[in-house]
């Protein structure tokens, strides 16, 4: 009994859809020798009823005796049974439609493989692109260096001077566009070298040394569309305008309230974030604590 449930258990429903069809086609052979031999035993008897007792009643629509006419129907049915059995089954039966079943399931799963295929090769090359055009998206930046109080400059002019900020502003800005306004730009000794300038003014003909003269941030921008990263110099009401356009703030903040006439514009801490700093004291190079900060406009 135990052993028994054990070997029930152990069989899986494979084994037992092959038993079961087993079954099957040995009841359907049983049928068809059973039919067989039925068949031939009629048609033996209907042929000793014709000769031996003479019954020679024509089978009218054929014009032939009943007994040939029945053992036709006979030997008939009994192919049909035979094809049934043998051959349609063969062709069309429980392995036929396994194997029908297993063709078409394997030729389905090609189909989602190269659907597949196709859709991450897709989305691959969506994300490229994406990231392809991140890449080369332009990072707008604004650089200034500002006191606590957000003092620029005065009478045109910067307040202070520290060796190291100069230092920072060159490396980050060479061998890019600097867009600045015109006053900022009267305010050098000359265009900046190994930069582009890039001078706003509304006056239409006014002309620069060495820089090329627009007349709004929107088209200085445009002009540095090759540039991956513009630099936004300056002045006060340019960098207003700028906060609209930039991506990335690189502050050189003075840790001291000045008296100015041109400010920076205020960083809301709800759109900007900062993601580095870099604290220096005052030594005998620079007379006023400063540090590098920069941050980045927060993606919405």
């Amino acid at each position: 009994m135990f052993g028994t449930k054990k070997q029930k258990t152990a069989i899986n429903p494979g084994q037992v859809a092959l038993v079961e069809h087993a079954q099957m086609r040995i009841a359907q052979k049983r049928r068809f020798h059973t039919h067989l031999l039925l068949s031939l035993f009629l048609i033996f008897f209907a042929l000793i009823l014709n000769f031996a007792f003479d019954y020679k009643a024509e089978f009218k629509p054929f014009n032939t005796h009943w007994s040939f006419a029945l053992g036709s129907l006979l030997i008939l049915i009994l192919i049909v049974h035979f094809f049934k059995v043998f051959l349609f089954h063969s062709f069309m039966g429980k392995a036929w439609e396994l194997e029908q079943m297993e063709f078409l399931l394997e030729k389905q799963a090609v189909k989602v493989e190269k659907l597949k295929r196709a859709m991450d090769k897709e989305a691959a090359l969506k994300a490229t692109a994406e990231w392809q055009r991140e890449s080369q998206k332009q990072n707008i930046t604004m650089i200034a260096a500002a006191a606590e109080n957000d003092a620029l400059g005065k009478d045109n002019q910067l307040i202070w001077h520290l060796s190291d900020d100069l230092k920072h502003f060159k490396n980050l800005t060479k061998g890019h566009h600097v867009l600045m306004g015109r006053k900022t730009f009267e305010s050098m000794p000359k265009a900046l070298p190994n930069r582009t300038n890039v001078v706003i003014t509304r006056q239409k003909d006014y002309t620069a040394k060495d820089a090329t003269v627009v007349h709004s941030l929107e088209a200085a921008i445009a002009l540095a569309q090759e540039d991956e990263r513009p630099f936004i110099i300056g002045g006060g009401e340019i960098y207003r305008q700028g906060l609209a356009y930039a991506d990335c703030i690189e502050l050189t903040r003075v840790h001291e309230d000045f008296e100015a006439d041109t400010f920076f514009p205020k960083i809301d801490s709800a759109v900007w974030q900062e993601v580095w700093r870099e604290n220096h004291d005052k030594d005998e190079k620079h007379k006023h604590a400063f540090s590098f900060i920069r941050y980045q406009k927060i993606k919405a």
